[in-house]
């Protein structure tokens, strides 16, 4: 596809020299689908329209499958998309109105496009990030350079001119383009689309709703989505420029959003991002952290480990942020859940769960209340020193045992007297039952004819 370029015939004569043709056609650089520019006034209108010839190039699509394509012309597309993004980091002049909207054409028609059924099993999305499970999307040569255009645009172009152009439905278009399963795409809609908030000050609050039916669409209805991550990415960054005290739309955010986004099997995939949302808003307000520690343990796995491996991870961060007045309220639910965790027989998690005791923030609670909390723990430790199958739990195990036996020692061996108590009178209670049992057998035996299949008579029909 040429260049158009202006007819020469109607300048004025000059001197025929060798200047004077350099100057007559000037030889653009190589490779560029820009002609330089001409020193008379006509040379505006020419870039223009080579700027323009470009730009509609770019709107044709290519799918990298296809074996009819041309690769000279998917090449030809890529050098003029560089071209585009090099005269928008351009400092020299700004640009110019007319080409916002043949420029915001071209970037809808490359990135909106329906994205391929996921490659993905349910089994593989809910594992951790993983270069090799990964799908790359052949279009990524030309959509990162279009990525690129975007950024400019937002960063370099004033938000008032581009409001006719990136609309509501524009970002529901980005947003819909998160389900991408190539993480090089998501990284650039996730820079895209935060800067859109930055800059588009009246889209705030529109754009935070629209994050939101995405995020309990996950969680309450489909539990697939590539883009969960890069979402909470750009709510971290909202979240930590909230002001305290927190508005009331946003606790709701927190208690209707984020902690029911502990629930979903895909967790490990996201669970960095989602953390540092939730402790955000405990530094915030450390009086929510009773209202986090409890979403949390309402949300807790039943059989997935590793789930439950992150989960006692990011209640231990919480603790450090929870105001003191709540240690007490929440010593019990806490210890108790950490207790079920190192009588599991996954020894991942009983280690995980008896290294909590490491942290000084976690035994600080637990002494708060500790009347309530040494009867389930010293009754979980004895559990684990008789039955775990594990060396290293039990070896962990004696070395919390003797912690707490440190802390306070009376109450050690009054809830070891209990445990004995308790267990001798389950004991003397299953003497009692088989007793009953065997006087059964006996009058059972005695009544022998009680037992005898009863005898029937078929009668015939015939």
């Amino acid at each position: 596809m040429g260049i158009r370029r202006d007819s020469p015939k109607n300048s004025p004569r000059k001197k025929t020299t060798l200047k004077h043709l350099f100057d007559l056609d000037p030889k653009p650089y190589v490779g560029s689908p820009f002609p330089s520019p001409r020193r008379g006034g006509g040379g505006t209108d020419y870039e223009h329209d080579g700027i323009l010839s470009a730009i509609s190039y770019c709107t044709s699509v290519f799918t990298f499958t296809d074996p009819q394509e041309s690769p000279s012309q998917q090449d030809l597309k890529r050098l003029k998309l560089m071209d585009v993004v090099s005269l928008l980091k351009s400092p020299k002049k700004p640009l110019h109105e007319q080409l916002f909207s043949p420029l915001m054409s071209m970037v809808s028609v490359n990135l909106f496009r329906p994205l391929p059924p996921p490659s993905k099993t349910s089994i593989v999305s809910a594992l951790p990030d993983d270069e090799e499970l990964s799908t790359f999307t052949p279009l990524w040569p030309h959509l990162q350079l279009v990525y690129d255009i975007l950024l400019s645009l937002v960063l370099n172009v004033d938000s008032k001119k581009l409001k006719d152009y990136i609309d509501h439905q524009f970002i529901r278009n980005l947003l819909y383009l998160f389900q991408s399963e190539d993480p090089r795409e998501r990284e650039s809609l996730k820079n895209v689309f935060h800067r859109i908030y930055s800059r588009f000050t009246s889209y705030r609050s529109f754009m935070r709703k629209a994050m939101n039916e995405v995020f309990l669409h996950y969680v309450f209805e489909t539990e697939k989505h590539c883009g969960i991550g890069e979402l909470l990415e750009i709510w971290g960054s909202i979240i930590n420029g909230f002001g305290v005290p927190l508005k009331e739309e946003h606790k709701l955010f927190l208690m209707r959003v984020l902690l029911p986004l502990h629930k979903p099997k895909g967790l490990q995939v996201y669970h960095r991002q989602l953390a540092y949302c939730v402790s955000q808003f405990v530094q915030k307000e450390p009086a929510l952290g009773g209202v986090v520690v409890r979403g949390i343990l309402r949300y807790w796995p039943i059989t997935n480990c590793h789930k439950e491996v992150l989960l006692i991870g990011e209640l231990e961060e919480l603790v450090e942020n929870i105001d003191p007045d709540q240690y007490r309220t929440l010593a019990l639910p806490l210890c108790s859940r950490i207790t079920r965790c190192f009588n599991s027989c996954n020894s991942q998690v009983a280690e995980r769960a008896l290294y909590v005791w490491n942290n000084e923030q976690f035994v600080k609670m637990a002494s708060e209340a500790m009347e309530e909390v040494f009867p389930v723990v010293v009754e979980g430790m004895e559990r684990n020193l008789k039955l775990h199958w594990s060396k290293s739990v039990k070896q962990l195990t004696e070395n919390v045992k003797a912690m707490l036996e440190e802390m306070d020692p009376p109450l050690y061996d009054k809830c070891l007297r209990e445990i004995h108590h308790r267990e001798s009178e389950a004991h003397r209670e299953q003497i009692k039952r088989q007793q009953k049992w065997d006087q059964i057998e006996t009058a059972a035996a005695k009544h022998s004819h009680f037992l005898q299949p009863t005898k029937t008579i078929c009668v015939s029909s015939h």
